[in-house]
């Protein structure tokens, strides 16, 4: 029997005693899901008459201009956050101190603020015309911020050898962060970042606080039509319908992630290999041969002669 230094493995009294704890944590687990499910019967959650109004034309149609205004949304933060990210990041990583501290507060202050906060702050003191814009701008805030140390450390994280050779060549500080540091950061970073993508798809549904008729939105006022047969609100439906869908947007884009991950590991594989220093000093400087000699001190000592 082995133990590491964290986690003795138990005996046999113990692997007894957890079987019964597991048996019992399953078994109330499944009485509570008995539970919901019964309570959600009794109040007639699962009326087959909940679900007739998405047999019609006119709720699918309104379902697309939610989603379609959902996906809008998200692009527009997505884009606009990822830019300030970078905009806060460089800010972050500067040299000059009047330029780093502003950032930090402000990269911290966004961060600490609640995205509903803010959101309704936005609505109610610029944008109560134009709800689009205060949720646009709100998720651009808060997620830029994230974003931003997410570049942070990404950076961070590239060893600094890499930097310092690159300072060691003449290169600015500029043309060592785009040319250096940042294309070896994006494949660390690239999980977080899309990460954080998917946090700001699934915020997109708090544009229904505000009143924008966004995805959730859409679902909420069919949630709360109530049939008149039965008087029950299809709260049911709409968590399926609308979860469903939810769940399908975070899954494409795991996906595109995904993809993009394995196109730069494909890439980096398919990249030819580096020179040699002393294979690129001879093909710099043509007066040394392949063998490490000199062609002018051949030719000035004991190399061959022309008669």
């Amino acid at each position: 029997m082995s133990a590491s230094v964290l986690y003795d493995v138990p005996g046999p009294k113990a692997r007894r005693r957890n079987r019964v704890y597991g048996v019992l944590s399953t078994l109330a687990l499944l009485g509570l899901i008995a539970f919901v499910i019964y309570r959600l019967d009794d109040t007639g959650q699962f009326q087959a008459g909940l679900w007739d109004d998405y047999q019609y034309a006119n709720t699918q149609d309104r379902i697309l201009e939610g989603l379609l205004t959902t996906l809008k949304t998200f692009a527009l933060a997505a884009v606009l956050s990822l830019a300030l990210g970078a905009v806060l990041a460089a800010g972050r990583l500067s040299d000059h101190r009047w330029v780093r501290w502003p950032t930090a507060v402000l990269v911290e202050f966004f961060r600490a603020m609640p995205l509903l906060i803010m959101i309704f702050l936005l609505y109610y003191a610029y944008f109560d015309t134009q709800p689009m814009w205060a949720l646009v701008i709100g998720l651009t805030l808060y997620n830029g911020s994230v974003q931003s140390e997410i570049f942070r450390a990404g950076i961070n994280a590239v060893p600094k050898g890499q930097s310092e050779a690159a300072y060691a060549l003449g290169l600015r500080k500029t043309q060592v962060m785009t040319s250096v540091l940042i294309p070896q950061a994006v494949r660390s970073m690239l999980p977080s970042i899309i990460s954080q993508l998917v946090v700001t798809l699934k915020d997109t549904s708090l544009g229904f606080i505000i009143l924008y008729e966004e995805l959730l939105y859409v679902g909420k006022a069919f949630a709360e039509r109530t049939p008149p047969e039965n008087g029950v609100y299809a709260f049911i439906p709409m968590v399926i319908v609308f979860g469903s869908i939810y769940i399908l947007l975070c899954l494409a884009l795991s996906s595109l992630a995904t993809w993009i991950e394995r196109s730069t590991k494909r890439s980096r594989k398919g990249a030819p290999a580096a020179v040699p220093v002393g294979a690129a000093t001879a093909m710099a400087d043509p007066s040394h041969s392949a063998d490490g000699g000199s062609r002018d001190g051949d030719a000035r000592g004991g190399g061959p002669k022309a008669d």
